[in-house]
């Protein structure tokens, strides 16, 4: 998460959606960023509504707008997927070697998911108490480009996007059945996508 007082902007870190890449492109420039851990990096709208926000509008007057990235739902599991298959973790908790695509997600949609598919949910991230979308401005993976442009004119500077936290390859093949429960389960994130999707 990164904070930028004057400019009155909330970059919110969606977990595997180049959210470490923006946040090394600009975080040089925001006033405040939780980065050290993953639990405060990836600070979910509500969160920041109820904890954080309060502290930053003691510096300004005005409501800072938050923006943040949306990933295509199954291909944001096969990030998560990809990213737990590192050969670093293999033998932990949170390791997916050894494990399917179509396993991975059958865990994840399971009422208790193992640890390597315990990832939550993008809706559920960018949404309020309410259950509907908090942040004022979403763009998909695909669009980094507009992201990007967003970015750089609402802070008034050009930066370079690198990579960062990249996976390695595998197999994402995911059985019709599975695909049809993922789309019923977490219709939510689909719809959500599919609204900002150009």
């Amino acid at each position: 998460m990164m904070i930028f007082l004057k400019e009155k902007l909330v970059f919110l870190a969606t977990p595997k959606t180049a959210s470490t890449s923006i946040e090394m492109a600009f975080g040089s420039g925001c006033d405040i960023r939780l980065a050290r851990t993953p639990n405060a990096k990836h600070t979910p709208y509500r969160k920041y509504k109820r904890m954080l926000e309060p502290f930053v509008m003691t510096f300004t007057k005005d409501e800072p707008d938050t923006v943040a990235v949306i990933r295509e739902p199954v291909d944001w599991l096969g990030s998560w997927y990809r990213y737990r298959g590192r050969e670093e973790i293999s033998g932990t908790t949170n390791s997916t070697v050894g494990v399917s695509f179509d396993q991975f997600v059958a865990a994840y949609l399971s009422d208790t998911p193992p640890d390597y598919a315990r990832v939550g949910s993008q809706a559920k991230f960018l949404s309020d108490k309410d259950n509907e979308l908090g942040v004022s401005y979403l763009f998909c993976y695909e669009d980094m480009a507009g992201m990007m442009r967003f970015m750089q004119n609402r802070l008034g500077r050009s930066v370079t996007l690198g990579h960062a936290n990249t996976s390695p390859k595998a197999d994402l093949s995911l059985s019709k059945a599975l695909l049809a429960e993922l789309r019923n389960v977490y219709s939510k994130d689909f719809e959500l996508y599919e609204q900002f999707r150009k």
